[in-house]
């Protein structure tokens, strides 16, 4: 029998039920997640199966499975299909034949080969072959076989997660080089983080950049933090305040495409752009973080942790337009925006609740457009589409958000940091509403984030070209 590992039961073959011929085949395809986690399980973490280029230059078409992998697949067989619970294993072999890579389908064949009565065991063939028969495992399993019929409810709740900590900034990067390289304005630089973060970003091609701070303070920092600024240009002044007006200005005069905050305030970089007519639209200037977090499905935007204190309602529109924009940018054709509060019903004691069924409604009429925004939403039936169904809540949004918008910085703010910090997520930054992006991160980031807000910068300036905002 041919089987998918998809039903909602598992039932067994016991000891007297089994003949010699019997088996069963079942399918299944390796992904990306699969290799990741059983790296991770196993601690495994040989580049050839984890480093693309690592694996061509030692002489593979690219990074493989791990050849325990094909175990995991038997044992997988024997344990849940054949002969199934109950199953206990004795003993295998297993000789190696080929390797495989995600996206490869693959069938795992068991068929009984020797009985013994007196002590209940059986043996197997086993076999793992890629789709179309390439061989890539067989061997031989000896099982304490079931003694008697069980049939159980498949195990609830048991989904295998990998969160790959760097994909997030792989798929931006490659977003980000599409096109060509673009000028950017690395504002103030001035110590090894920020420095490294800039040069990174331009190793992999995502912008010029031009460092706007002190020459010789920044040679020093090269110096002693070993970093080659190769042919980086550096627009020598004198200090962060005059290093801010100067990006500005170079921004105004369309000489740079993007900012970039350095080691500076981010005070003292708004203030400048503030005060550059060229650099202002009808828009007010808010904050997006963008996020990989390790529970949730997909990217994740949150707004506005770092700009406007306390909005008002007509500012929490220009906030959410802002991010709706960003998002479709980023390639997500209708964002879906959660307007997060306390609670998920109107309260006129609760004011945020107020606005967030504004916004709702702002959305339907087309006066916030190009996404689905609902409120209000408390965090959990924002994010758990079970959590709104238990509560009844009938909504577009819930579940599947791709933006979180907070009823001001402070709670805004502390989410973010909950989400880096206890949530693992992964963060970059950038502020919207002006002729440029400009990558803002905090000057306790490292390079990774950094590189990761320079990228998302980049593909909002490629988009600003198309459609200036």
């Amino acid at each position: 029998m041919n089987t998918e590992l998809t039903e909602d039961w598992i039932e067994n073959v016991p000891f007297d039920e089994l003949s010699i011929g019997q088996g069963t085949t079942i399918t299944r395809t390796l992904t990306e997640a699969d290799i990741v986690g059983f790296a991770a399980i196993s601690g495994d973490m040989n580049p050839t199966h984890l480093d693309e280029q690592q694996a061509r230059s030692l002489g593979l078409g690219g990074k493989t499975a791990h050849g325990m992998w094909s175990g995991a697949m038997v044992s997988a067989v024997l344990g849940t299909v054949f002969p199934g619970p109950g199953t206990v294993y004795v003993e295998q072999r297993m000789r190696f034949h080929g390797a495989a890579r995600a996206g490869d389908t693959l069938t795992v064949s068991v068929q009984v080969t020797a009985l013994d009565a007196s002590t209940g065991r059986a043996t197997l063939d086993c076999r793992v072959d890629k789709l179309g028969g390439e061989p890539l495992m067989s061997g031989q399993a000896l099982v304490q076989a079931p003694t008697h019929k069980l049939r159980l409810p498949r195990a609830a709740g048991l989904r295998w997660h990998v969160f790959d900590a760097a994909a997030g900034l792989r798929g931006l990067l490659a977003q980000a080089t599409r096109h060509e390289r673009l000028r950017c304005a690395v504002v103030h630089p001035c110590d090894a983080e920020s420095l490294r973060g800039a040069l990174e970003a331009a190793r992999h091609g995502l912008f010029t950049p031009i460092v706007v701070a002190p020459a010789r303070r920044v040679r020093a920092i090269a110096l002693e933090a070993d970093l080659d600024l190769g042919e980086c240009v550096i627009d020598d002044v004198p200090h962060s305040h005059a290093a801010a007006e100067r990006a500005a200005a170079l921004a105004a005069a369309g000489e740079v495409h993007s900012l970039m905050k350095g080691s500076l305030h981010t005070d003292e970089l708004m203030k400048a752009v503030l005060a550059r007519p060229e650099l202002r639209t009808q828009r007010r200037l808010s904050h997006v973080f963008r996020f990989d977090v390790p529970a949730y499905h997909k990217p994740l935007l949150v707004t506005d942790a770092a700009m406007n204190i306390a909005p008002t309602l007509d500012e929490k529109v220009d906030i959410v337009q802002n991010a709706i924009d960003m998002a479709r940018l980023l390639g997500c054709a209708r964002p879906k925006v959660a307007v997060l509060a306390a609670v998920e019903s109107v309260n006129p004691r609760m004011p945020c609740t107020l606005d967030a069924s504004a916004l709702a409604k702002m959305a339907e009429r087309g006066q916030i457009t190009g996404g689905i925004v609902d409120g209000p939403l408390a965090f959990d039936n924002a994010i758990s589409a079970e959590a709104a169904r238990i509560k009844g809540i009938s909504s577009p949004v819930a579940g599947d958000p791709d933006i979180l918008m907070a009823p001001d910085l402070a709670s805004a703010n502390i989410l973010a940091k909950q989400l880096e910090y206890l949530g693992g997520a992964m963060g970059s930054g950038v502020v919207l509403g002006a002729r440029v992006p400009i990558a803002l991160t905090s000057r306790s980031d490292g390079a990774t984030a950094r590189l990761a807000s320079a990228a998302l910068a980049v593909i909002l300036a490629h988009g600003y070209r198309s459609a200036a905002p």
